[in-house]
């Protein structure tokens, strides 16, 4: 029967982030995750009762820690439905994912994981789903400008980018990434009326 201590589970998924964007989806290994998550051997066998159940709660996390907390969500929300509210979120976003560059790779490695596991795609495809509908819907239902194809075209080309910026930054020295995202707002977004 696996444990229920949640600050535990919550620590042993964020270091099973932390090994899957050093080490891949073959080095995520129990033994890797106690050390990783500094606990005595046998720790995550208590927790996770196989690798395809680590894997799966290991995708759902990421989207929780990758995710704005609810105050930015709601400072996000709050101005005026705009091209330049787009721009501030497009860049919040850039910047969140930024400071967890673990969480966004790790999300890379269990996408490709899940080209070879139907648990772990099946999982990361409700989840990843479920983020796109809401993105979308946000857009929309708050009336920015361009409407569901904008928001389709926003989170297909910022998906592009990061992966750009985490895996060959400096393939894309200039004019930055900062540059490159107020160019991709201009040219997806339609001017405000």
């Amino acid at each position: 029967m696996a444990r229920t201590n949640h600050p535990r589970r919550r620590a042993l998924l964020d270091a099973a982030i932390d090994v899957l964007a050093d080490h891949g989806a073959r080095g995520l290994t129990f033994r890797a995750l106690d050390t990783a998550a500094a606990l005595p051997p046998g720790t995550a066998s208590n927790y996770f009762p196989d690798r395809d159940t680590l894997l799966a709660q290991t995708g759902a996390h990421i989207h929780t820690r990758l995710a704005p907390t609810p105050q930015r969500m709601a400072e996000l929300s709050t101005p005026a439905p705009t091209r330049h509210a787009v721009r501030t979120a497009m860049h919040d976003l850039f910047d969140r994912v930024s400071r967890d560059r673990s969480g966004y790779l790790a999300l890379l490695e269990l996408r490709l994981e899940g080209t070879r596991r139907p648990d772990v795609r099946h999982t990361l495809t409700h989840a990843i789903s479920t983020a796109i509908t809401d993105n979308i819907d946000f857009h929309v239902e708050g009336g920015y400008p361009g409407g569901r194809t904008t928001a389709i075209a926003l989170y297909l080309a910022m998906s592009g980018l990061i992966v750009e910026h985490l895996t060959l930054p400096d393939a894309w020295q200039n004019p930055g990434f900062p540059q490159i995202i107020d160019d991709l707002v201009d040219t997806l977004v339609p001017a405000d009326p």
